[in-house]
């Protein structure tokens, strides 16, 4: 299998329970909910998406013949020191389970990566993944109903999903993270609100923004 990324890039995590976390992002190319062009937005199932995932022309991006080739360009972004701590990488896009298969997963923790995922969960996840992350999007139907994280992107207006549908789920954690648009302060408010109503809700911040990194 060939493999699309749009980027590489080595940084830390904004978000959710690993927040703060020195990583490598492999951000793969394509998504099953939007095509990520913009006059497909309005018809799209993920209408909010504030992510670049279309080709493979970002920083470190490109197609990887092998899952090996894929590895190694990832390994490549993590500092050469010797910190005793297992390297980490996050797998997101897009949707990175239409390309992250068991090759890769195996290729990774070769070369001494912990593997975490970021997935909208419309795709049954491969054995393997040492961190899964789902976060929930509009009308999509679930696929992947258990994890380490769920993650709700708050409010989802359109769609009228709620918080409470989730909790019945297999998740170590429920994250809910305000939805990042003109009304942001309003919807960090209305997730705060949520979370000290409902304390297995925890509020996931996107701290990347905030400190204005990438």
């Amino acid at each position: 299998m060939t493999y699309s990324v749009k980027e590489i890039y080595y940084t830390l995590q904004g978000e959710g329970a690993h927040a703060g976390r020195p990583a490598v992002f492999l951000r793969f190319a394509g998504c099953n909910l939007w095509s990520g062009r913009e006059e497909h937005r309005e018809q799209a199932v993920c209408r909010f998406c504030d992510t670049e995932f279309v080709g493979v022309d970002g920083p470190g991006g490109g197609k990887f013949a092998t899952a090996n080739d894929l590895a190694a360009a990832v390994a490549g972004h993590w500092p050469k020191t010797k910190s005793g701590i297992r390297p980490y990488v996050v797998c997101t896009g897009g949707e990175p389970l239409l390309q992250l298969d068991e090759a890769a997963i195996e290729a990774l923790h070769t070369a001494g990566f912990e593997i975490g995922v970021e997935s909208n969960g419309t795709i049954k996840a491969p054995d393997g993944i040492d961190w899964l992350c789902v976060s929930p999007k509009g009308s999509a139907k679930l696929a992947q109903r258990s994890g380490d994280e769920l993650k709700l992107i708050y409010p989802q207006v359109e769609s009228q999903v709620q918080p409470i549908e989730f909790e019945s789920l297999a998740f170590k954690h429920f994250y809910l993270q305000p939805m990042d648009n003109p009304e942001v302060d309003e919807n960090t408010k209305r997730a705060v609100d949520f979370c000290l109503q409902n304390p297995r809700w925890k509020l996931s911040l996107q701290t990347h923004k905030i400190l204005g990194i990438d």
